[in-house]
């Protein structure tokens, strides 16, 4: 299957751009020598409910110096709130503006409908030269805004394969802090050395989750750019006083209010979610909820629809030995037949990475490891969604795992395969075969674990592999199996197989 898929990947490169829906509004004109030094103004409509625009442009002539420059007007212009919604110079020729983020140039502020303006500079373009432009405009409601076209979320990679990230950390757009240059007090740590760190730890992506807020789009809009292996996925940690959740893949805002009339409970939250094709997993679920970590712990007043929910952090930062780790709460969630996915977060909140103690998280400590189709936004989270999974505790580089069950049939055409995440339907008295392949945990141990309980222990050969049979008694199940070093110690949390789904 991954073959297969990895194989009609190879032809997307040449066609990353045919996933750009067609602008909505287009613009064009001409521009002569008599242009030079003047500013031209081209207005567009921008239709009620629109929350973003974002605005490609290009231009003939730059081999006889012609330049433009770009910026743009709201509805009323500099003098009017909103009205001066930035200027970038000839640095840029795509930028997005919404009431939430903006490129960088460019301000948020509320998109009202109208007449907005592109306003182009021409500081250059010669006497006797011509020059035409164009303009491609798109406007977004309120589930879009991390697509190709709006800048942010555009695939880095197009191939398919395992990619290693950390989902949860913390900069000075919420509670993150490290001392100052000078090491004399500790700040707000800036957002530019949490991401530096990252990509010293050779991670494929990472989400910065900060509370309750998207203050940091746009600067992660900034920064994209130049770090340009490594995929930043705009999150936020829904921060409660029953509970944290990260949500990622939403660009507005999200009422957070647990308890009010507004969001009354978990499930109506979750509702929003889905409405906004999100996607949220619950983080450090059995943490405490008291004056030492206000809301951390899952505390739900009311009951909670727990297929609301696309993953548990079973791992936030070291805690797989801890008695509060999330593990038991996600094993407790499979045994209920909710088929949800297992991830890992560092929720670092030192951008130095540094920190050291117990209970401080370290970026990229665990790693999530994520088998997806591509290095952009959509693929991770469709892989996270497939439970396509699995959790590197030490957040190693090179630390694999992958799982491949298979049921043999009276004949071929009856086999069946299934990896992490995956559905396997086996009847009573079928052998379920289990063939585990790993890197770089030789003498360790392969552990299966069925419905929560121990159910063997295998070593791994020197071939980096593992197997193990197991015989359906055609009820449902899950298998999963985890990678412990000599001392048991846990070093690789696989998702699960899910034999006969109800």
């Amino acid at each position: 299957m991954r073959a297969l898929t990895a194989l009609l990947l190879a032809c997307f490169a040449a066609t990353t751009m045919a996933a750009e829906r067609a602008p909505d509004v287009v613009l064009r004109g001409d521009l002569t020598g008599k242009d030079n030094h003047t500013y031209r103004e081209v207005p567009f409509e921008v239709p009620a409910g629109t929350k973003r625009i974002t605005i490609d442009v290009a231009y003939t002539g730059r081999e006889q110096r012609t330049t433009i420059d770009l910026g743009l007007l709201g509805p009323g212009g500099f003098a009017e709130q909103d009205g001066f919604r930035g200027w970038s110079g000839g640095s840029k020729h795509r930028f997005t503006v919404s009431a939430t983020d903006a490129t960088a140039s460019f301000l948020p502020g509320e998109i009202y409908p109208g007449r907005w303006r592109l306003l182009l500079g021409i500081p250059n373009i010669r006497p006797t030269s011509t020059a035409s432009f164009t303009a491609d405009v798109w406007f977004s409601n309120d589930d879009e805004g991390f697509g190709p076209e709006h800048g942010l979320s555009a695939p880095l990679k197009t191939t398919a394969g395992w990619y290693r990230g950390d989902l949860h950390m913390h900069t000075a757009h919420s509670d993150g802090g490290c001392l100052n240059a000078s090491g004399t007090a500790k700040v707000p740590c800036p957002l530019f050395l949490t991401v530096v760190s990252a990509a010293k730890r050779g991670l494929d992506f990472i989400a910065i989750s900060e509370h309750n807020t998207m203050s940091q789009v746009s600067e992660m809009r900034e920064l994209q750019p130049y770090f340009d292996t490594m995929l930043m996925i705009p999150a936020r940690e829904i921060t409660t006083f029953e509970g944290h959740a990260n949500l990622f893949g939403v660009s507005r805002p999200l009422d957070f209010r647990l308890g009010s009339p507004t969001v009354p409970d978990w499930n109506a939250l979750t509702a929003d979610v889905a409405k906004a094709h999100g996607l949220i997993s619950i983080n450090h679920p059995r943490r405490p909820n008291d004056e030492t970590c206000m809301g951390c712990g899952f505390t739900p007043k009311k009951p909670v629809d727990m297929h609301g929910f696309q993953a548990i952090e079973a791992i936030n930062g070291r805690d797989p030995g801890r008695p509060d780790t999330g593990i038991p709460f996600w094993e407790k969630q499979l045994n209920t037949g909710v088929r949800i996915t297992g991830i890992g977060g560092g929720d670092s909140h030192d951008g130095s990475d540094g920190a050291r103690d117990e209970f401080a998280g370290v970026i990229g400590v665990p790693t999530t490891v994520v088998h997806a189709d591509a290095l952009s936004m959509d693929a991770i989270l469709d892989g996270i969604r497939a439970g396509h999974v699995f959790v590197d505790t030490e957040g190693t580089k090179d630390r694999l795992l992958e799982v491949t069950a298979t049921t043999a049939g009276a004949d071929a055409d009856a086999s069946a395969e299934a990896h992490m995440g995956d559905a396997l339907k086996v009847v009573r008295g079928q052998k379920v075969h289990v063939a585990v392949t790993t890197a770089a945990v030789t003498g360790m141990q392969a552990i299966a674990t069925l419905d929560g309980k121990r159910l063997s222990s295998n070593p791994i050969a020197a071939d980096n592999t593992a197997s193990l049979d197991w015989n359906s008694d055609g009820k449902a199940h899950w298998l999963r199996i985890d990678i412990r070093d000599a001392t048991g110690k846990l070093i690789l949390l696989g998702n699960p197989v899910y034999l006969n789904p109800l």
